[in-house]
């Protein structure tokens, strides 16, 4: 039965190829010696004081790779996750040991849930519009543990499609205005950077209990109700009309020339979101790309997809980037970029 509900409801591997995983329990079957799912003790496997301490290893273990040599201080560091919550947190104890309690101030942003990078880059941009340091640099480090929350003993249609979705996933990008104070802030990732030109977020009225993320005794759980897909579309086009007007651009007049960075959250949210906003293809293959190669990584999934758009043919300087992602509230949250050479970036 289980095989039949996994093919009629989880994403097939045309959509998603692969997914990453920090846990090693989804690769065998050897129940006594999982961390987790250890179904003999359990039908739930281990309860959240166990997947905290998981997740606490996992986040250290992903923040000390993003920093592996750096000896150069952020004079800021966010740590963004909507999967795990342990005090001090990662991005806390990477400080302490690096030394760098004196120079670096760590910020929390946290349980947004997928559309969190927009709010962190909001936030990261205000800590530069606070400072006359020309060569203030904010870095922001995501890291999402969501196979942690697999509930083995719920094989509700819901939450198949929800576990066939979301993997474990992390990032590191970076925030600077390196010249004139008073310019836009820059972000960057491999190789080259992005101007900010607007940020903008807004909660669907009468929504609130269409998306939850909330914590129970035995992990994580997200509840979807039908309703989002089409609240989320009557909503869009006017909320990019008001994303562009922002940064005293047309979204009409742009559209057609605009790059689209949309949250992955499934293959038919990019598919709705480019149907309702008059897209060709091309203009959300990078959002596609991501799902294919990595599975929804919640908050994390983004900062890939704007990674995947500069390592393009079609990322030429001046090229407009608008990104767009949705979390509970119902909350969709935008940002509009322009592609800029940079060279030596993080």
């Amino acid at each position: 039965m289980m095989p039949r509900m996994l093919r009629r409801y989880g994403c097939s591997p045309d959509k998603i190829f692969a997914r990453g995983c920090e846990l090693n329990d989804h690769l065998h079957t050897s129940w006594e010696e999982m961390e987790v799912y250890r179904l003999a003790e359990s039908s739930k496997g281990a309860g959240l004081s166990v997947r905290s301490q998981v997740f606490a290893r996992g986040a250290q273990r992903a923040i000390d790779a993003m920093f592996e040599g750096e000896s150069n201080a952020p004079d800021d560091l966010i740590h963004v996750t909507c999967t795990g919550y342990i005090s001090p947190s990662a991005a806390q104890l990477l400080v302490g040991r690096k030394g760098w309690q004196l120079q670096t101030r760590v910020t929390h942003a946290y349980h947004m849930g997928c559309y969190a990078a927009l709010p962190a880059i909001r936030v990261a941009s205000g800590f530069l519009a606070c400072t006359t340091n020309k060569a203030h640099r904010v870095d922001i480090a995501h890291t999402e543990l969501c196979t942690l929350h697999l509930d083995p003993s719920d094989h509700s249609p819901e939450q198949l499609v929800v576990q066939s979705l979301f993997a474990d996933g992390h990032v590191r990008y970076t925030l600077s205005r390196e010249s004139d104070p008073t310019s836009a802030a820059t972000l960057n990732t491999a190789g080259a950077g992005y101007r900010i030109l607007a940020l903008a977020d807004e909660m669907v009225a009468d929504s609130a209990d269409d998306m939850r993320w909330s914590i129970g005794e035995w992990g994580f759980r997200m509840t979807l109700t039908q309703n989002v897909p089409e609240k989320l579309s009557a909503a869009l086009r006017a909320f990019m009309v008001r994303l562009f007007a922002q940064a005293d651009l047309d979204y009409e007049a742009e559209r057609d020339s605009a790059i689209f960075a949309i949250h992955p959250g499934g293959p038919k949210i990019i598919e709705r979101v480019a149907e309702t906003l008059g897209l060709r293809p091309e203009q959300s293959a990078a959002s596609h790309k991501v799902l294919l190669n990595y599975g929804n990584m919640s908050s994390a999934t983004l900062p890939h997809v704007w990674d995947e758009i500069l390592k393009s043919d079609a990322a030429k300087p001046g090229q407009l980037v608008a990104s767009v992602a949705f979390g509970p509230g119902l909350t969709i949250c935008g940002g509009l970029f322009q592609v800029e050479e940079r060279e030596g970036c993080q």
